[in-house]
């Protein structure tokens, strides 16, 4: 059975760090792309990252570029999102979801009627 448990969230300071962890059970995890989406009360999930099977491809939100960076360490059946530079409107609960493709692919942001997602993490950014 599909797994996913993310983990790594808490309160930070605006311009600090977290790492966000996601890790996977009951499936091969290395022919499936991973997504990291967020959420905040009344908005729409919102699509942060992807990155495909083996690493070699990865497509950011543009307003997380250059502050975060998605990874995943297959042999851990696990993916990672560094949170750096964190900001306020980052706040909110951020989720794993694994693909049913290999290729994150041109509209990876938008939520899949197949992803299979984690219980979620909360990040809250306040000073």
């Amino acid at each position: 059975q599909t797994h996913l448990v993310e983990s790594g969230g808490g309160l930070v300071q605006p311009g600090g760090s977290l790492r966000l962890s996601c890790a996977a059970s009951g499936f091969p995890l290395e022919y499936y792309a991973f997504a990291w989406f967020r959420q905040v009360p009344g908005k729409e999930r919102e699509g942060v990252s992807c990155i495909s099977d083996s690493g070699d491809s990865t497509s950011y939100a543009e307003s997380v570029k250059g502050r975060f960076t998605i990874s995943r360490d297959n042999a851990k059946n696990t993916v990672y999102l560094q949170l750096n530079g964190l900001r306020p409107d980052d706040t909110a609960t951020y989720y794993c979801a694994v693909r049913n493709t290999g290729r994150c692919g041109t509209y990876w942001s938008l939520v899949a009627p197949t992803d299979v997602w984690g219980q979620g993490t909360q990040v809250t950014v306040s000073s």
